[in-house]
C-alpha cells in the first residue's frame, strides 16, 4: 500500500531561488515527505509526497516561487506504487525478459516517464536514479519484461514526451547478455558495481 497517495518533483535551475521556493512549499500545506537538496550542475531538486490535496497545494506553491528558475516539474495525484517504492528507495528484483533504459535531461521527465510506462504496459520498474553522482542531473530508469510489452512501454514514454517537447533517450536489450543481466540486477552505477568473471580469454 502506498504511504503518500501523491508524489511530485520540482527541478530548479537555481539553488537559492529552489531552497526559497522549498521553504514556502514547505509552509504551504501539510505535506507528509520531503527530500530536498542541490546536484549536479548547479541545480535543486525537491521531491514532496502526502495527500493529493497537500502536494497540489505545496506544487503549485513551488511552481509560482520557483518562476522561471523552475527547469522542469511533475505532478502525480496517484502514483503508481512500484514508481512510488521506487523514489523512497526500494529496488525491484530483476527478473528475466528484455530491458528498456530511459535516459532524460532532468528527472522530473523520467519520474513521468515512469509513470508512463509502469500505467500503460504490464513492464516492471526495475531501478530508478534521481540526479545521483555521475548522472550530471539527468533520470535514468530501467524496466524488465516481455519484449512487446517493454516495446509498448518504450512507444509510449518516446511518444508522448517528444509531444510534450521532452527529450528522451531509450534503448532496448531484447535478449541481455548474462553479465548485463547481472549488472542490472544489482546497480546500473559503476561504483557501486563489482567485477562480472567471464569466461573470455585472459592471455
Amino acid at each position: 500500500m502506498k504511504k503518500y497517495p501523491a508524489m511530485a518533483v520540482v527541478e530548479f535551475g537555481e539553488i537559492a531561488r529552489g531552497m526559497f521556493a522549498t521553504d514556502l512549499m514547505l509552509k504551504k500545506a501539510p505535506i507528509a515527505y520531503v527530500r530536498c537538496g542541490n546536484i549536479s550542475r548547479g541545480r535543486y531538486l525537491t521531491v514532496i509526497g502526502g495527500s493529493t490535496a497537500s502536494v497540489e497545494e505545496s506544487f503549485e506553491e513551488g511552481l509560482f516561487w520557483g518562476g522561471d528558475a523552475v527547469i522542469d516539474s511533475v505532478l502525480l495525484a496517484d502514483i503508481h506504487p512500484d514508481l512510488h517504492d521506487a523514489i523512497l528507495g526500494r529496488r525491484a528484483d530483476a527478473g528475466s525478459g528484455a530491458i528498456a533504459i530511459v535516459e532524460t535531461p532532468t528527472v522530473a521527465c523520467n519520474v513521468r516517464a515512469a509513470e508512463l510506462a509502469l500505467k500503460g504496459t504490464p513492464v516492471r520498474l526495475v531501478e530508478i536514479r534521481l540526479a545521483d553522482d555521475g548522472l550530471s542531473g539527468k533520470g535514468l530508469s530501467l524496466y524488465q519484461g516481455e519484449l512487446h510489452d517493454i516495446e509498448a512501454a518504450v512507444e509510449i514514454v518516446q511518444g508522448v514526451l517528444s509531444a510534450a517537447g521532452k527529450s528522451v533517450n531509450c534503448r532496448i536489450l531484447s535478449s541481455p547478455h548474462e553479465a548485463m543481466q547481472a549488472r542490472i540486477g544489482r546497480h546500473s552505477e559503476f561504483g557501486a558495481s563489482g567485477a562480472l568473471e567471464l569466461e573470455g580469454e585472459t592471455a
